[in-house]
């Protein structure tokens, strides 16, 4: 009697190790990388499988059912998470601090009704596709809150977020053209609970707004998604930054994900690099190798 609880004590220790181990891996970051699924869903979601990463974030260029159900079941078949939809335009989006202002987003007035309208159509998308998220700039939102542009902007994303909670989805607002606590005043005038960002770290440096390593403190209640990129502060007044591979430029990734494992981040990391062809490549997977050793 007394081997045999012996036996089922080390049963059952052995199950609880197992079954804490298998919850810890569920608990951490997974990595991703953002693609274009156009012309073919089913090729982008391979790529993601044959590279090797477990999560994407996809930016859809036709917005019709039969798209949608081919980037489902594509993405089903090979065992790929689809954690957002990506959105941009219509209209011209110009990446820099003269003519980014006028065209970026949803402060513009010119563009913003078809932008709107856009947006909901990738979130009505994406159900179909079963992607939880939503997300795009915002655009350059105003430091000042007494800005009319400010307040409508926030009416804007309030719209789009609202549409998207309706379909039970996120909308995750991408950082950079504003600065980080401008962002947190934005979401919490927008009022919405599934309203959050996505954390672009690099982002904050090209545009000169944060250091991200200290903007995890103003955004972590909200932070929903990740871009792991890297880049250098900018140093023309006219001009952003360069974006530089993983390791090369001014994010402090060590620190970074540390502090993403203090608070308790357990979403996806999701890889830019905008470049493109063989360089791309092998910049992601390098990227891949560098982050896998801190997750």
């Amino acid at each position: 009697m007394t081997n045999w609880n012996r036996r089922s004590l080390l049963r059952a220790a052995t199950a609880a190790a197992a079954w804490q181990a298998a919850a810890q891996t569920a608990r951490k970051m997974r990595l991703g990388i953002i693609l274009s699924i156009a012309p073919d869903p089913e090729a982008a979601m391979r790529r993601v499988h044959e590279l090797g990463f477990p999560t994407c974030q996809v930016t859809p260029r036709e917005l019709d059912g039969a798209t949608a159900a081919r980037l489902r079941r594509a993405a089903g078949q090979l065992g790929v998470e689809v954690t957002s939809a990506v959105c941009g335009g219509p209209g011209p989006e110009i990446y820099d601090f003269y003519q980014g202002p006028l065209t970026i987003g949803l402060v513009p007035r010119e563009y913003r009704a078809a932008r709107i309208a856009h947006m909901r159509q990738v979130s009505d998308f994406a159900v179909k596709a079963g992607i939880p998220g939503v997300q795009g700039h915002c655009g350059f939102i105003p430091e000042n809150p007494n800005d009319p542009l400010y307040k409508e902007t926030v009416e804007a994303i309030h719209t789009v977020a609202q549409h998207c909670k309706g379909n039970g989805q996120t909308f995750r607002c991408e950082t950079g053209q504003e600065t980080p606590i401008t962002l947190v005043r934005a979401i919490r005038d927008i009022g919405l609970d599934n309203v959050g960002v996505n954390f672009d770290v690099a982002n904050l440096i090209l545009y000169g707004k944060a250091n991200p390593v200290d903007a995890v403190d103003i955004l972590k209640p909200y932070i929903l998604g990740v871009h792991a990129k890297d880049g250098l502060y900018p140093t023309d007044p006219g001009k952003l930054g360069s974006e530089v591979p993983i390791g090369e430029g001014k994010v402090n990734f060590p620190a970074l994900i540390a502090r993403f494992k203090e608070i308790g981040y357990t979403g996806p990391l999701t890889i830019e690099r905008e470049i493109s062809g063989e360089k791309q490549t092998a910049d992601v997977l390098a990227a891949k190798a560098y982050l896998e050793r801190l997750i």
